[in-house]
């Protein structure tokens, strides 16, 4: 997308997301009514992610935009007529299981909205096992809940799409966050990938398979721009894995397995997860490890930016490289802009009461309302 065009898109208005009900307020909240720039509700005062707006379609398009272009676009699909857009290919899991009674047989059936890609079904529910209760995206209870509840936080759809910032100003600010929306996808933005302890190699050559059809596919489609990039979409980190040997060697094997993050044994039956980022010879994760290290929460659908050797979910890597304005929330990419005493920052005719607009260094009836 080209600056020019990005920017002449800017001037559509974004979509309310549905009057969805607020989940903090419950019955309280008529439904969302957003905020002219502030990512929150005018109704109830509660943030855009609690009323959770939105569709599996929809969830699932953003995911696709965030994963297009990166060495992860093989986990989504062009839409039809879509004109290049892509469709995150989530992986769904539906677990029947038969009831014991001395009447006719029943069957419990469970459907998981999310699952690792790539397992079959009993390394999957292995690793469902291992999450706890309430975050296992079960369709219909909390958990499901508080998956997409991550994907707007995590993933906020105005740290990638520039289209969702109502704060971009000018060209340049446009062409700077374009220029870094493309960086993180080409050299920090991966996906986990569960397997068991052992099991690094075999997904190191398939990565380096996928790699390599990939390269084929854009030879055929322009020679000259295979020629010049032959290594596109591998990383530093990536190509160091290559070069070592793999997890489960004898050297791991007397030494076992080791979570990178807690430190502590792994079992050779238990599922890990694996960061290609990382490198796939000495990195793995226990399932409930492999967290974003700034908010600790787990990182959805293993969705991680890879930095400074340390794991982040999407929305506080891109705080370490771009300030976050406290009132919008979006990234803020402009030279100038308000810095508090205690770090926050904003934009600055963002630095104000978001209900009556008085500057923040004068007192207002809302005085208590202004922090998000």
């Amino acid at each position: 997308m080209d600056v020019s065009s990005a920017m002449d898109k800017m001037s559509v208005k974004q979509s309310a997301g549905g009057a969805a009900a607020c989940h903090v307020c419950e019955g309280s909240c008529s439904g969302f009514q957003p905020h002219s720039w502030r990512k929150a509700c005018l109704a109830c005062g509660c943030s855009a992610i609690d009323h959770a707006p939105g569709s599996d379609v929809e969830d699932d398009q953003r995911m696709g935009r965030l994963l297009a272009d990166s060495p992860c676009s093989h986990l989504t699909a062009k839409v039809k007529g879509g004109g290049g857009l892509r469709m995150y290919k989530r992986n769904r899991m539906i677990v029947t299981n038969p009831v014991v009674s001395r009447k006719d047989p029943t069957f419990n059936t469970t459907t998981y909205v999310w699952a690792p890609a790539g397992l079959n079904q009993t390394l999957a529910m292995q690793y469902m096992e291992l999450i706890p209760d309430s975050l296992r995206p079960v369709s219909g209870t909390d958990g499901a809940l508080e998956r997409r509840r991550q994907l707007f936080s995590q993933l906020p759809v105005y740290d990638q799409d520039p289209m969702k910032c109502q704060s971009l100003a000018s060209e340049e600010e446009m062409s700077s966050m374009l220029l870094f929306v493309k960086s993180y996808k080409q050299e920090v933005l991966g996906v986990g990938e569960v397997a068991l302890p052992g099991e690094g190699g075999a997904l190191r050559e398939a990565a380096t398979q996928r790699k390599a059809k990939e390269a084929k596919d854009r030879s055929n489609i322009d020679k000259k721009d295979a020629v010049q990039h032959p290594d596109h979409g591998s990383t530093s980190s990536s190509t160091a894995s290559a070069t070592g040997s793999t997890n489960g060697t004898d050297d791991s094997t007397k030494t076992g397995y080791r979570c990178t993050g807690c430190q502590g044994d792994v079992a050779k039956e238990s599922p890990a997860v694996y960061a290609e980022r990382a490198g796939y010879h000495s990195a793995l994760w226990h399932p409930t490890c492999f967290v974003c290290s700034e908010c600790g929460q787990g990182l959805v659908d293993l969705v991680y930016f890879w930095s400074n050797q340390k794991l982040f979910c999407g929305r506080h890597y891109c705080q370490t490289v771009w300030p976050r304005c406290s009132g919008c929330d979006e990234l803020i990419f402009c030279q100038s802009f308000h810095t508090a005493k205690d770090g926050r920052t904003w934009h600055h005719h963002h630095y104000c009461c978001w209900k009556c607009g008085q500057n923040l260094h004068a007192p207002c009836q809302h005085q208590d309302t202004h922090t998000m």
